[in-house]
């Protein structure tokens, strides 16, 4: 059953976001965190995410029953475990919020929100992918607020580059149903610009969230080793982009997972060579 609810949410795309916020929180923290903050940290992004792919899951229910793709999806949980799992997942995250400080707890109805508003998006815009990038982008400031209780300029920028990067690759798996979106006239910007435009623009998207890397390690103080981190990245990057240019659908699917996974773990470990090698 375990087995069955983690596939049903994908959990291991949880690697995703958790770099992301996992680096903000050690430069908020200017190193590891107390043991405490960073379990709720943790704790509050697993029950986030499970709480939004519920959501996404029983959005779309009707649709991904009809797309070969995610046609099995729905085998793995029934529509009324799906919903208890939204129910308990997103109560687990407020009240996680609620021991990790006042302002997460105020803003935790707000993230749940974000959240979950991308699934509704490829309704009525083309511009979902950036609502998902907007879904992941507030995973680095709910880290920065759980250590220091305020916002600051570092999380905003680091939001701004996970948002790009998320739509990047987020265009580049949506190739996938570019024919199932067109015919079921789903919103996306495959299907706005075709599959070539896409991609193109998917290059942009993350050539511009490199640089908006760049810009986080300045706005945070970050030295030699975050930057050869950055560097460390392109060529994942650059693989990434070269496999989708194949539109091979079972290499895109490993290029997907494999190359982000490499960003994120090379971006969360920069950081902690940054902050620790300072001392």
């Amino acid at each position: 059953m375990i087995v069955r609810l983690l596939r049903f949410v994908r959990f291991s795309h949880t690697i995703f976001a958790m770099p992301f916020a996992l680096g903000a929180m050690f430069v908020a923290a200017d190193g590891w965190p107390p043991a405490r903050v960073f379990a709720l940290i943790v704790l509050a992004m697993i029950f986030a995410r499970t709480g939004a792919m519920a959501f996404n899951r029983l959005a779309d229910w009707n649709i991904d029953q009809r797309n070969p793709r995610t046609a099995a999806r729905h085998k793995l949980l029934a529509r009324g475990a799906a919903v208890g799992l939204l129910v308990c997942c997103s109560g687990a995250f407020i009240a996680t919020t609620w021991w990790i400080n006042w302002l997460c707890f105020l803003l935790s109805p707000v993230a749940l929100a974000i959240t979950f508003f991308y699934s509704l998006t490829k309704r009525f815009t083309s511009w979902s992918h950036f609502f998902l990038g907007l879904a992941l982008a507030v995973a680095p400031v709910g880290a920065w607020l759980a250590v220091t209780g305020r916002f600051g300029l570092p999380p905003l920028v680091l939001a701004f580059a996970v948002l790009l990067w998320v739509a990047g690759f987020d265009l580049i798996y949506a190739t996938q149903d570019y024919e199932f979106d067109r015919r079921e006239k789903l919103h996306s910007l495959v299907v706005r610009l075709g599959i070539g435009k896409s991609l193109a623009w998917a290059q942009i998207l993350h050539g511009a969230m490199w640089l908006a890397l760049l810009a986080f390690g300045v706005s945070a103080g970050l030295g030699i080793w975050f930057y050869a981190g950055c560097g460390v990245m392109v060529p994942a990057l650059v693989y990434e982009h070269r496999v989708a240019r194949r539109l091979d659908l079972p290499a895109i699917n490993a290029a997907f997972f494999h190359s982000n996974a490499f960003v994120g773990a090379v971006f969360v470990g920069a950081i902690l060579c940054d902050r620790l090698g300072a001392r």
